[in-house]
């Protein structure tokens, strides 16, 4: 009677035990008539450039721009004079690739065209290959979007190379490189394999239960003997627990526990993913001619602020994005903070405050020969000696204490001050401090964006942590419903939402936003 519920034919049938496909997107496949061409390696004279196409008609172009020649061997590099096929004029001397489906980017065939990087070198190529029947130009993103289609990539994969294409930044570099080459994708597949396996158990017990006149109550029961102690002998457990059917006995519940606790920390630290792609907000404070200023044009190497002795200069919140020590950041100078002379003064202030409650990290800046002022000690009070507290989103900020004109200080130095908290000297005139500042912005920004570099792979946009949270949400209904058929349908909505993540079941719209990122060559 129970073999059958271990052989589960019936499931297989009805496809639970398939794994997330990277396919099934929900996009269109390309027309099989359809080989597109575009410029791959940018806008602009550069010395080489690359000309590609994807598509059936990808050899005939090939061949029509050599001459005829026969196509190179796949993937080797080989020289040929390209001519237009319809005039027969010479355009260039280049290297020619052969990349025939379904071994290529796209899957399908492919063929590249590295010629010289003139414009019009560039631009003869191109319209030779308008001209080749059966090629269209590109549209953005559209390469990525067949590799896509064909299960070349997932959908994360793919934001990865979108991400990796726009990284400004070590630590943006190394997150992209880790989701392209599929780390959050094979994590949802292990979790979307967790999920199946319970929702087969699950499914099993709802086609075989009533053909086998089980008691209504024998989930309970096993759920019971589980809670007890799960790996104990039956002779341990209380009588009053009664033998039951092996298949009724799969830690089911243990599994969905486990799931929800990984998706519970990968969810808090879903900011810090979207920090290191977006960039981390750092405001430099402190009260007025502290050197905010020349701290800010000294991180951002450029003149961002004006710097000048007359106190309150900087009026409004200025904002440049910089890397700070391999971490992309959005650096904010604001206005000293005191009570305002003016209006506008007060104006600025207001903003200045209100952008300290969004910081994810403060520069707390001080002039160090002036550590004695009502404005430095007030600033002390009300704004360093409150880092430790909890934000509304419930993470920490950060806060770096930074004391300035360091070349200004005796030659005995700062001296003991016990109420300071720690702190780093700097001079933003000689650069005195800087190489020890940048190590301590490395060491906080690593806090705050996440390390690329070790680790699980951490979520980077918005649309992983809603399908996350999604899934999550899910796994709370399977844990409240009281009936086999809810219980299932609460595991196939989260396994669902694992899918739609990596690419499964996506909508045309969302799969319209991600791709148009690309240039038109990708």
């Amino acid at each position: 009677m129970w073999r059958g519920l271990w052989t589960l034919p019936a499931l297989a049938a009805r496809g639970l035990l398939r794994p997330c496909s990277r396919q099934g997107s929900g996009a269109p496949a390309p027309s099989s008539g359809a080989t597109i061409f575009a410029l791959s390696s940018g806008q602009g004279r550069c010395g080489v450039a690359v000309i590609r196409t994807s598509g059936p008609a990808s050899g005939p172009a090939l061949r029509s721009l050599t001459a005829g020649r026969d196509l190179p061997p796949a993937r080797s590099a080989r020289l040929r004079l390209l001519s237009d096929p319809r005039s027969g004029e010479p355009l260039d001397r280049a290297l020619v690739l052969w990349f025939p489906g379904p071994q290529s980017f796209t899957g399908e065939d492919c063929a590249e065209f590295h010629v010289h990087g003139g414009p019009a070198v560039v631009s003869g190529v191109l319209q030779a290959l308008s001209g080749v029947p059966g090629l269209r130009p590109a549209e953005a993103g559209e390469f990525t979007r067949r590799a896509f289609t064909h299960g070349k990539l997932s959908l994360t994969e793919v934001e990865g190379l979108a991400d990796l294409i726009h990284a400004e930044t070590e630590a943006q570099r190394r997150q992209a490189l880790r989701q392209l080459d599929g780390e959050l994708g094979r994590l949802c597949h292990d979790w979307a394999e967790t999920l199946t396996t319970a929702l087969a158990h699950v499914e099993a017990y709802i086609d075989f239960g009533e053909d086998d006149n089980l008691e209504e109550d024998v989930l309970e029961r096993g759920r019971a003997y589980w809670s007890v102690g799960a790996g104990d002998t039956l002779a341990s457990q209380p009588s009053e627990l009664p033998l039951l059917p092996p298949f009724c006995l799969p830690p089911v519940d243990s599994s969905v526990r486990g799931l929800q606790a990984a998706l519970g920390a990968h969810l808090r630290d879903a900011r810090r993913g979207q920090r290191l792609r977006s960039g981390a907000h750092v405001v430099v404070a402190g009260p007025p001619n502290a050197g905010k200023s020349s701290l800010v044009n000294l991180l951002s190497r450029k003149p961002v602020s004006i710097v000048s002795p007359e106190p309150g200069t900087t009026r409004d919140v200025l904002e440049t994005p910089v890397d700070l020590a391999g971490f992309p950041a959005l650096l904010s100078d604001t206005a000293g903070l005191r009570e305002g002379v003016g209006p506008v003064e007060q104006e600025g202030v207001r903003r200045a405050r209100a952008r300290l409650e969004q910081a994810d990290l403060i520069l707390a800046v001080l002039d160090a020969c002036d550590l004695a002022s009502p404005s430095s000690c007030n600033f002390l009070d009300t704004v360093v000696a409150h880092v430790g507290a909890r934000s509304p989103n419930g993470s920490s900020q950060r806060l770096l204490l930074v004391l300035n004109k360091l070349d200004l200080l005796p030659s005995e130095g700062l001296g003991p001050n016990p109420d300071l908290p720690p702190y780093l000297l700097l001079s933003c005139v000689t650069g005195e401090g800087l190489d020890s500042l940048l190590e301590a912005l490395r060491k906080e920004l690593a806090t705050v964006c996440g390390d690329p570099s070790t680790g699980p792979p951490l979520l980077t946009r918005a649309r992983h942590q809603y399908h996350l949270q999604s899934c999550l949400d899910a796994l709370g209904h399977y844990k409240e419903a009281r009936d086999l058929v809810l219980e299932a349908e609460a595991l196939r909505v989260a396994r669902g939402h694992l899918a739609r993540l990596t690419g499964g079941g996506g909508t045309e719209e969302i799969l319209d936003v991600i791709f148009r990122d690309f240039c038109v060559g990708k």
